[in-house]
C-alpha cells in the first residue's frame, strides 16, 4: 500500500498499522476473498470430473494444471476484472463464476462451462472460502506470531528464574516470588489457551440452496452427494463439514474460534498490565531508542507505549470477536443476510491481534531489569517473613503464633531486619530453631519459585 493510501485509510489496521497487518491481506482482503472463492469453484469443478458423469470425462494433467492456474496466478488485475463483472451482476459470487467461465476455452473444456457453480448456492462457496482463509491465516500468520510471543516470554522467564521479587496481592506486599516464576505463569496459561484454540475445527457448509442437495439430486439422483461433499470438504479442502445445515453454515465452531482467541487475548492483556505495573514500580527500565520522544512536554519520559498499544489493540480485537461469536450463530429461518456483511470483518480482529502481538514483542525486547530496585523493595518489607516465622512456630507447637506475628507486624511500617531479629530472640524455641528463623530473609523466602 502506498503512503498516500495508508494516510487516507479509514481503519488504522489498513493505514497506520499496515506494516504489521500486510501479511493478512492475502487471506482477508477483498482480493483475497475473491481468490479463495475462485479456488473453491475451480476445485469443485475438478472434483465433479471424478464422479464419472457422462458429461464430464476425466481431465488431463494439463487441464487440471490450467484450471488451478486460474487461482494460483490470480492478481490485482484479475480482482479488478471480477469487480468489473460485479458492477453488471450486482452479485459477487456470480461475478466469480463468470470470470472462471471466460477462462475455460483455452483448456478445451467447451460444453462443460455450466458445471462451474453447478447446483451450488453462494454460501456453498462463501462458507468454504472463508473458513479456508481463516484456517490458513491462522496456521501461516497468527499461530507463528503467538508462538513468537510465547517463546520470547519463556526466554525471559528462564533468564530471571532466580531473581527474587516482592509479590503484591490486593496491591499490598505479600510473600516473595521470583520474577521468572511470575512470567512462567503466563507461558503456561498461553500454552493451554493456544492448545484449546488450535483444537477448534474450521467448519464449512456445502449442501446446496437449503442444505439438502436438491438441485444436485434432481439432476443426478444416482450420485451420493453427501459422500461427495464429505470427501471434497474434508479431504480436498481440509475442513470439517457441517451437516445437516440450512442454506448457511451455523458458525458454532467459528464462534468457538472467536471465544478461544478472546481467551488468549485476555491472558495477554493481563500480561500487558502486569508488565506496565512493574515498569511503573521501576522494576524495569526500558531501552532508549535514539530519536524517540516519550512526551511532547516532558523530555525525561520513556513511556511503556508498547504494552499500552498491545493492550488497546487486544481490547479492540476482543470487542469484535465477541460480536462475531454472539451474532454469527443466529440466522432467521433458513438464512438472512446479516452474516454476510459481518463475515467480511473476520480479518479485522486478527489484524488488531497481530498489531498487539508485534507491540508486545517489541516491549518485551526493550525491558531492562533493575535488580537493585527489586532488592530495595524486598529489604524494605521484612514484614513479609512473618508468614514463614509463624508457620515454623506452628510446627514447633508455640501457642498462637499467628497472633504473635500479627501483633508485631500488622499496621507497623517500621518493621526491618532488626525488628525481626529482636522478636526471634524472645521466642520460646530451641537455639537450632532460632537459627533456622534467623536465616529467613525477604530475599530468600521464595519457596519453590526459583526451582
Amino acid at each position: 500500500m502506498s503512503e498516500n493510501a495508508a494516510l487516507n485509510a479509514i481503519s488504522p489496521i489498513d493505514g497506520r498499522y499496515r506494516r504489521h497487518t500486510e501479511p493478512l491481506a492475502t487471506y482477508f482482503s477483498e482480493a483475497g476473498l475473491i481468490q479463495y472463492r475462485i479456488r473453491i469453484e475451480v476445485e469443485y469443478f475438478i472434483a465433479l470430473h471424478g464422479l464419472g458423469l457422462p458429461q464430464l470425462p476425466a481431465l488431463s494433467v494439463e487441464q487440471v494444471e490450467g484450471l488451478r492456474a486460474i487461482y494460483v496466478g490470480f492478481d490485482t488485475a484479475g480482482a479488478l476484472e471480477v469487480k468489473g463483472i460485479e458492477k453488471t451482476t450486482n452479485h459477487d459470487v456470480k461475478a466469480v463464476e463468470y470470470y472462471i467461465k471466460e477462462r475455460l476455452a483455452p483448456l478445451e473444456l467447451d460444453g462443460r462451462s455450466e458445471f462451474v457453480h453447478f447446483g451450488l448456492t453462494s454460501q456453498d462457496v462463501n462458507n468454504t472460502a472463508i473458513p479456508l482463509s481463516m484456517a490458513e491465516a491462522t496456521a501461516d500468520v497468527l499461530l507463528p506470531a503467538l508462538q513468537s510471543v510465547r517463546d520470547d516470554l519463556a526466554l525471559l522467564a528462564e533468564k530471571w528464574s532466580t531473581v527474587p521479587m516482592l509479590a503484591r496481592t490486593h496491591g499490598q506486599p505479600a510473600s516473595p516470588v521470583t520474577l521468572g516464576k511470575e512470567l512462567s505463569v503466563f507461558v503456561e496459561r498461553l500454552d493451554h489457551a493456544v492448545a484449546q484454540f488450535e483444537a477448534v475445527p474450521f467448519a464449512a457448509k456445502f449442501g446446496g440452496a437449503t442444505g439438502g442437495f436438491n438441485a444436485h439430486h434432481v439432476a443426478y439422483p444416482e450420485v451420493d452427494w453427501h459422500a461427495f461433499a464429505e470427501q471434497f470438504v474434508q479431504d480436498e479442502l481440509g475442513l470439517h463439514r457441517s451437516h445437516p445445515t440450512t442454506q448457511i453454515e451455523h458458525y458454532d465452531y467459528l464462534a468457538a474460534w472467536c471465544d478461544a482467541l478472546q481467551r488468549i487475548h485476555t491472558i495477554l492483556i493481563d500480561l500487558d498490565r502486569d508488565l506496565w505495573h512493574y515498569i511503573s514500580l521501576d522494576y524495569f527500565k526500558q531501552k532508549v531508542v535514539a530519536g524517540e520522544v516519550g512526551s511532547s512536554a516532558m523530555p525525561h519520559k520513556v513511556n511503556p507505549i508498547d504494552f499500552e498499544n498491545s493492550e488497546g489493540n487486544l481490547g479492540m480485537a476482543n470487542a469484535l470477536l465477541g460480536h462475531l461469536a454472539r451474532k454469527l450463530p443466529i440466522s432467521r429461518l433458513q438464512r438472512d443476510l446479516t452474516d454476510s456483511t459481518v463475515l467480511r470483518n473476520v480479518g479485522v480482529p486478527v489484524g488488531h491481534s497481530l498489531v498487539a502481538l508485534n507491540a508486545l514483542r517489541k516491549g518485551l525486547g526493550k525491558l531492562v531489569l533493575n535488580e537493585a530496585k527489586l532488592h530495595a523493595d524486598l529489604e524494605a518489607q521484612w514484614a513479609v517473613v512473618a508468614e514463614a516465622i509463624q508457620t515454623i512456630l506452628r510446627r514447633e507447637g508455640v501457642e498462637k503464633p499467628y497472633e504473635l506475628l500479627k501483633d508485631l507486624t500488622r499496621g507497623n511500617a517500621g518493621i526491618d531486619a532488626g525488628t525481626i531479629a529482636d522478636f526471634i530472640s524472645g521466642l520460646p524455641v530451641t537455639d537450632s530453631v532460632r537459627m533456622e528463623l534467623r536465616a529467613i530473609t525477604p530475599h530468600n523466602y521464595t519457596g519453590t519459585a526459583g526451582a
